[in-house]
């Protein structure tokens, strides 16, 4: 579709084989678009300087120019009910330029879906191995075009893959952990994204997070010790003492967990297990300093009554007992997406237990991605830098062809 409206003012007629020929679709006019409708911008005999597509709002639209500079595409959904004006400029063979303008307006939509993110927070400094947690609060029918929609940014490359754990929960970590001092944000461009049967996203979400000091601490059931890392120099041996066995209920889990909250204090009670007031082995203790690492009531935890096993027996219900010192300190090092590793006990913790995440081997982790690929984040460019480069390229001299 040609663009409704030509602006050449003070520019020479194109005529002549070498004269730029520009299209953009959607044109000017017409019924309300759907909101999945891309924006299409097609230069013949020439190439795209400029492309420029805001809202009513001021607000800018980005897109792709393709290798050779003659066709752009918006890269997202638009915005239910928004209007939008197009603007591109073409550069001829001839040096002449041409430019066209086209305007329209995107249909309302009855159902949106919106999402939670668990995590990190807006403006949060976490640890290396912080997942990024979205929550959806409709079913995910096109998980393939929710997944498209979703943009990891950071100013140090890094390999990730998103995965769905089902139709409402999908989770992006990286391949290894997160470089520290990382600066890190997620955009999902979820306004218009369409879910099928009529069901729209209903608007755009931003989280930036700053990735601080890389935690890795590595608790050992036979060595009963945690030894915590801070940007891999060891810091502080704690004598511990973790799950006493007997029933796997009381054995702390294996394998890398991550820190997910901080309570000071917390109450801990054997209900979770189904085993409530009267039931035998019921047990309800206040703790302080308590870092939870996963779903199944585990802690790194502040533990009195246990200083004298810390350090050389395993007496507690499955958590990491520390001294009320010890706890302390932890307790205001942590940051959530720091990494505790348990190691030498036989149950193993699942990876939908808390953020078990990092139990999932990588191979199996992308094949949870519904685009069955990783992706690798970069600094984000914004709309207006992209087009000031593709002006700027267009504006170079091509090779001449013999």
């Amino acid at each position: 579709m040609v663009a409704g409206v030509a602006g050449c003012s003070g520019q020479q007629a194109v005529t002549g084989r070498d004269a730029v020929s520009l299209a953009v679709s959607p044109g000017g006019g017409g019924a309300a678009l759907p909101p999945d409708s891309p924006i299409d911008v097609r230069a013949k005999t020439g190439r795209i300087a400029n492309v420029t597509v805001t809202t009513a709002k001021g607000a800018p639209v980005e897109g792709d120019l393709n290798a050779d500079r003659t066709q752009w595409r918006s890269r997202w959904s638009l915005a239910p009910g928004q209007a939008y004006t197009v603007d591109a400029t073409a550069i001829g063979e001839d040096g002449k330029t041409r430019t066209v303008r086209s305007g329209f307006t995107v249909a309302t939509v009855r159902k949106r879906f919106g999402v939670t993110v668990d995590a990190p927070f807006d403006k949060e400094t976490v640890g290396v191995g912080i997942p990024i947690v979205m929550r959806f609060d409709q079913a995910v029918k096109d998980r393939a075009a929710v997944e498209r929609a979703l943009e990891v940014r950071s100013d140090k490359p890094v390999e990730g893959a998103w995965h769905w754990f089902n139709d409402q929960e999908v989770v992006f970590r990286p391949k290894e952990f997160w470089p520290a001092h990382t600066k890190a944000s997620l955009v999902a461009h979820l306004s218009g994204v369409n879910n099928g049967k009529g069901m729209y996203g209903g608007k755009d979400y931003a989280v930036n997070f700053t990735v601080g000091d890389s935690h890795v601490s590595t608790a050992g059931e036979d060595t009963h010790k945690m030894v915590v890392k801070i940007n891999g120099r060891k810091v502080r041996t704690i004598p511990t003492s973790m799950g006493r066995g007997g029933q796997e209920k009381y054995t702390t889990t294996n394998g890398v967990h991550l820190a997910m909250q901080k309570d000071d204090p917390v109450t801990m009670t054997s209900e979770w297990e189904g085993c409530g007031p009267g039931c035998a082995g019921y047990y309800s203790l206040t703790v302080d300093k308590a870092v939870k690492i996963s779903d199944s009531g585990e802690y790194v935890h502040s533990a009195p009554w246990s200083v004298g096993s810390q350090g050389s027996d395993n007496v507690s219900h499955g958590c990491i007992n520390v001294s009320p010192s010890n706890a302390a300190w932890f307790y205001k090092l942590a940051q959530r997406g720091d990494v505790v590793t348990v190691t030498g006990t036989s149950r193993e913790l699942a990876p939908d237990n808390g953020w078990g995440f990092w139990q999932m081997g990588w191979s199996n982790w992308v094949k949870g991605s519904a685009l069955k690929r990783s992706v690798s984040t970069a600094p984000h460019m914004d709309a207006a830098t992209l087009s000031a480069q593709s002006a700027n390229e267009a504006q170079q001299p091509r090779a001449s062809h013999n």
